[in-house]
């Protein structure tokens, strides 16, 4: 088979590009990635939310994982977890921290769009924050992403996602250039779709993340056959629910989190 560096587009997972699979691939990457984001207050809002809408005891899917940001204070509070990310070393973190003390946490090593590995109607609920549905390239692709969602869960379950607004670029002089080259690039070209940016992320190049509309990751939501049930327009900084929702909130909104059934 042929390694990360040399395999052809045509031989990448589904909806993940070449950037996504060598950065999961990184163990100290995943590692800062994780570190970023385990303390603060963008993970307390994060955690709050989940408190108000996941109760113990159940099943809890986590999509995108990471090495346990989230999935080993949920296991804590006493809900089962079901880590699931393209990132083995990720995985491994997870299972050592989990396996020490001793925590309710199993790990499948997966791609988010290629989910046939797990049963249908399974989870209590299913969670997918810091923007993992953006890491997938291609609008199909996380329809299909979202459809397996939706079949994992139970029909009384639930289902809490993050994403990111693609109009507060507006408001950052640095990124305006690209949301106007994103819009047109989005009407001429095919295989780019308006929201998609590349980037340098902690040293890997051309990074993929697609940026939503508000009605566009509604609209998403609807076509996988979900009723959305609560919107969280966020701060920018993540630290706090958007203040003055009703103030522009589709442009000011650094991102949501969207409660679904």
């Amino acid at each position: 088979m042929a390694n990360r560096a040399t395999r052809p587009d045509w031989q990448l997972p589904r909806g993940v590009t070449r950037a996504l699979l060598e950065h999961a691939q990184i163990a100290d990457v995943s590692a800062a990635y994780d570190e970023q984001f385990s303390r603060g207050a963008a993970r307390e809002l994060d955690e709050q939310i989940l408190d108000e809408f996941l109760s113990p005891p159940g099943l809890v899917v986590d999509l995108g994982a990471g090495s346990g940001r989230l999935a080993l204070p949920l296991a804590r509070r006493g809900l089962r977890c079901l880590a699931v990310d393209l990132s083995r070393p990720a995985l491994v973190e997870l299972h050592r921290q989990s396996a020490a003390e001793n925590l309710p946490v199993d790990c499948v090593l997966a791609n988010l769009v290629e989910l046939d590995c797990l049963q249908g109607h399974v989870a209590d609920y299913c969670i997918s924050m810091y923007s993992t549905v953006g890491m997938i390239r291609g609008r199909e692709n996380r329809l299909q992403f979202l459809r397996h969602v939706r079949r994992i869960l139970k029909r009384s379950g639930c289902f809490v996602v993050h994403a990111h607004n693609r109009w507060y670029n507006l408001f950052l002089p640095q990124s305006r250039n690209w949301l106007l080259k994103s819009l047109l690039r989005g009407v001429w070209r095919r295989d780019i779709e308006a929201g998609d940016k590349y980037f340098a992320y902690h040293g890997v190049p051309n990074m993929f993340l697609h940026v939503f509309t508000r009605s566009e990751l509604l609209s998403d939501l609807a076509a996988a056959g979900f009723t959305v049930e609560k919107v969280v327009p966020l701060s920018v900084e993540r630290r706090h629910a958007l203040r003055l929702p009703w103030l522009l909130g589709r442009l000011r909104a650094g991102g949501w989190i969207v409660v679904c059934t």
